[in-house]
């Protein structure tokens, strides 16, 4: 594969005609705008903080190439077979069909239709690319929709793809604290772990190389289901807000005359059942029902895993204001404005929460938060995973714990990740397993980017702590303190990477015994002890250690509780 493979670019849902016909007066689809937000400055005054655009900052980080020449559609059919750099951005025009502006009657849009144009247009990518037979796909809301109904029902491929009980086991194996209940399908929490910082491929059924190509159902004949044989023509996959769990939209009143004005009286079933269901089952699998129920944020039919999926979820509703901010009251608090925080993720992706809105000029495409999440995920050599083991909360009287946690990285202007009560979604810490050898709740999963070896990675994650009592269903006000912490710490770490790129020296140290600024700290004192993961070899290396917390969490958190951390090479 390709150092830098094509990027494809796949927009959201732009509604009715005169929709998509503003929305293609822009070439390459608003995936070009860039931002102005605020900043507070040293005084408390807001600032200006300057974000060129995403596609702009590929090209100048990373060196991609962005051809447009009158029309990217035409170049690439004109451009003969192996002609085009690898190194390239392409924004996948499918609304451009059902504009009235051409010269064309408007064709009626749909998913299933996208999806099937998505399948061709990633093969003809890859046909006219040299030495490319994979790409990165990059999509906006809906457009997410979109590219999983390319790759699981219109590139099916079931020489390459797991079982549907491995695919639900490993995508429902961590209780996710957004779940009202438990899943039916556990591993054991070390395997769980190792899922979690293994590369793709290490944790789930894969086939040998070499098999042959067959048209997929639903495939068109003689079309390409895969670049290579063996090999799967997506690598890796980023999702802003989108509504993989679909999106709660049965309600009346202002809302229900939106929904219907926006998506027209059958267009909102594409984000329902069984309007989901049937363009993310291949063609005849449409009624498939997976032992525990159908949950459409699990990839089932899908030979690209879980983990190589990014799913970013915005937590601020408030400033998304749609139809004057009804959309925002409608779907609630714990969501982007538009989807539930619940449904915009597939279930086994790394996920980062981020404090933006579900479209716009300050949402998190146009923002600095994502586009760092995104270079990271695509172009990261090493991939680190954060879970706290051995808790032993003390959850007599009806306490539930939850935990608050933000990210952050030297040299980077943004929190990266961000759980926390203030926008309705901390981190749960489940009780459930209390009793195992690990008991593990994840944190934070993060990637780093390639860095010559002689300089460190700093890297901070702030985690607080604190009990919400709770009688009857009902918070206890008697004994409450709402959001004040029963223990709180940031944890620093300076990574040192090794000339082959693999995790050397690792310290770290809690903020609680540096003297003065953490940005003054010197070097840190507490070293990790790497071990060697279970599953680990020459040609996949995976290394495991563990971090102790400051004594005085004890006594919140357990005797015993510590960090787990994981690295393995990402790719």
């Amino acid at each position: 594969m390709a150092q830098f493979p094509p990027i494809i670019y796949v927009r959201g849902f732009a509604g009715g005609t005169q929709a998509i016909d503003k929305g293609v007066e822009d070439p390459l689809y608003g995936f070009n705008e860039g931002s102005t937000h605020v900043r507070i400055g040293a005084r408390g005054i807001p600032g200006f903080y300057q974000f060129a655009s995403p596609l702009l900052r590929l090209k100048i980080d990373y060196k991609y190439e962005l051809r447009v020449n009158g029309s990217q559609q035409r170049l690439l059919q004109e451009a003969a077979t192996g002609t085009l750099p690898a190194q390239t951005i392409w924004v996948y025009p499918f609304y451009d069909l059902s504009a009235s502006t051409f010269d064309k009657p408007p064709a009626p849009y749909g998913i299933e239709e996208a999806a099937h144009g998505l399948a061709d247009y990633m093969s003809q990518v890859l046909d006219k690319s040299q030495d490319a037979d994979q790409v990165y796909l990059v999509a906006h809301s809906m457009g997410g929709l979109v590219c999983r109904s390319a790759t699981q029902r219109f590139m099916y491929q079931p020489d390459l793809t797991p079982s549907h009980d491995q695919i639900s086991a490993g995508a429902a194996s961590v209780r996710d604290p957004s779940e009202d209940a438990a899943p039916k399908h556990r591993r054991s929490h070390l395997r769980t772990f190792l899922s979690w910082i293994l590369p793709a491929g290490m944790t789930q059924h894969q086939p040998e190389a070499g098999t042959g190509e067959r048209p997929a159902p639903g495939q068109k004949k003689g079309r390409r289901a895969a670049a290579s044989p063996g090999v799967f023509p997506v690598s890796k996959v980023v999702t802003y807000r989108t509504p993989h769990g679909g999106i709660d939209i049965d309600l009346g009143g202002t809302i229900g005359d939106w929904v219907i004005e926006t998506f027209g009286p059958n267009g909102s079933d594409i984000f329902r059942e069984p309007g989901i269901r049937e363009y993310l089952c291949p063609q005849g699998m449409e009624g498939f029902e997976p032992e525990g129920g159908w949950d459409s944020r699990i990839p089932y039919f899908s030979a690209l895993p879980a983990v190589r999926f990014l799913s970013l979820m915005g937590t601020n509703p408030a400033d998304y204001d749609v139809t004057l901010g009804w959309a925002s009251r409608a779907v609630g608090v714990k969501s982007d404005g538009l989807v539930q925080i619940r449904n915009a993720y597939v279930k086994g992706s790394t996920r980062a929460h981020i404090y933006r809105y579900h479209s716009g000029r300050y949402d998190m495409v146009n923002l600095e938060e994502g586009y760092q999440n995104l270079q990271r995920f695509l172009f990261g050599n090493i991939k680190v995973a954060l879970s706290l083991s051995a808790l032993d909360l003390d959850t007599g009287g009806g306490t539930v714990w939850q935990a608050n946690v933000a990210l952050a990285i030297r040299e980077v202007p943004i929190l990266m990740h961000c759980h926390s009560a203030h926008t309705h979604c901390p981190l749960v810490l489940s009780e459930d397993n209390r009793d195992s050898p690990l008991n593990l709740t994840p944190l934070v999963t993060a990637f780093l980017l390639p860095k010559p070896a002689a300089g460190p990675r700093r890297c901070t994650l702030d985690l607080r702590v604190f009990a919400v009592p709770e009688e009857g269903g009902f918070l206890s006000f008697g004994s409450h303190l709402e959001q004040v912490t029963d223990w709180q710490d940031t944890l620093l770490m300076d990574v040192y990477t090794k000339d082959d790129g693999t995790v050397g020296r690792a310290p770290y140290q809690w903020n609680s015994t540096v003297s003065g600024p953490i940005v003054q700290a010197g070097p840190l004192k507490q070293k990790l002890t790497w071990a060697e993961a279970p599953g680990h070899t020459l040609k996949a290396s995976s290394w495991s250690a563990t971090m102790d917390f400051p004594p005085v969490a004890s006594k919140i958190l357990g005797k015993k509780a510590h960090l787990d951390v994981g690295t393995a090479p990402w790719n």
